[in-house]
């Protein structure tokens, strides 16, 4: 039995952002329309520290069209301040038919990609149409990507950039601002305080590690949209309760939200929201199940956890686009029975 080794590069070259884009909202949609398996998935933490471990299974699709996957991933915040990814794992693809393994991907680049299209799917769906300051708090391995994804949604025209490790030359935000300026046509600037960064922005992308809050409701303008995306567990969140309570606000997946998001959870704990607080789902939003933002001056958040359907889609769409373009590195597992395996050999 082939399976398809795929590499960081591969996964680069076979999953474009406007083509991850699309496929992400194509997911989504079948989430949101009953065809997709999704469980919650299962994260071991390790010991007294924020790392984890954790398996995240999918089926996007049904019948013999449907995808059977998982991503399988180690999740370490503090790897920011190290040469390594903050996750670092495998993406993994099976055949509906037999149940054969087709592909093994590298995890962080697909993750990094998927969540930045997501984010960039939530921009256009929840963003005024003419949304063109975006700032990105954060500078880790998701904040490039990010800025490429809404850029592909909003005419943006200038970024403005927050980071923990501060403004000074050198710094983790000033390497991401010169990466980003020689990437897009736009104008960016990096901010000595998160206030000083949202300030009139249209679009906020909260990418940060941060376990309290970062960005508060008095600095947000009427009409901005925020794509949180940093904060991933219970007692973790970058968003203070009053910009959760002032905007309408919407999940990649409700039961996610309510059972892993700090930006939902605290403010609820605290009495600050009700459970209706939650408007919908980004797929509901694709399907016409729900409203989405009702005027340009209405606030809106949409918190992102990460879906295991959006890595298995995005893995299929590279699995296809590799067997088209003859890339990715072919092994033999095994998974064939034995006496089939020794006849083959003759």
């Amino acid at each position: 039995m082939t399976t398809l080794l795929l590499s960081d590069a591969d996964v680069h070259a076979l999953l474009p952002m406007p083509e991850c884009i699309e496929v992400m909202a194509d997911a989504l949609h079948q989430l949101a329309t009953g065809a997709a398996v999704l469980p919650l998935r299962t994260v071991l933490r390790l010991g007294e520290t924020a790392n984890a471990f954790a398996a995240m299974p999918a089926i996007v699709g049904t019948g013999t069209s449907a995808s059977i996957g998982a991503k399988v991933i180690t999740v370490f915040p503090g790897n920011e301040a190290t040469p390594f990814d903050s996750h670092i794992g495998v993406v993994l693809l099976f055949d509906p038919e037999f149940g054969t393994l087709l592909a093994i991907a590298d995890a962080s680049s697909i993750t990094a990609i998927r969540t930045a299209a997501i984010s960039g799917l939530a921009t256009r769906v929840l963003a005024n149409e003419d949304a063109h300051v975006l700032a990105i708090l954060g500078a880790g391995v998701l904040a490039l990507p990010h800025v490429e994804a809404i850029c592909a949604v909003r005419p943006i025209t200038e970024l403005r950039i927050w980071s923990r490790s501060g403004a000074h030359e050198g710094s983790r935000a000033q390497q991401f601002a010169a990466r980003a300026a020689a990437a897009f046509d736009i104008a960016v600037s990096v901010r000595d305080t998160v206030a000083d960064a949202v300030r009139d922005a249209d679009v906020i992308c909260t990418i940060t590690a941060a376990r309290t809050p970062v960005l508060e409701g008095r600095w947000l303008r009427p009409g901005a949209h925020v794509n949180a995306v940093g904060a991933s567990v219970r007692t973790a969140r970058e968003l203070d309760t009053s910009a959760v309570r002032m905007a309408r606000f919407f999940a990649d997946r409700s039961e996610s939200v309510r059972a892993e998001s700090g930006d939902f959870l605290i403010p609820l704990a605290e009495g600050a929201i009700g459970e209706d607080h939650l408007r919908g789902e980004l797929g509901a939003l694709l399907a016409g199940q729900a409203a989405g933002r009702r005027t340009r001056q209405e606030i809106t958040v949409f918190k992102s956890l990460g879906l295991a359907v959006e890595d298995v889609a995005a893995l299929r769409h590279i699995h296809s686009r590799a067997l088209a373009t003859d890339r990715g590195t072919r092994v033999e597992l095994g998974g064939l029975r034995r006496s089939q395996a020794a006849s083959a050999a003759w």
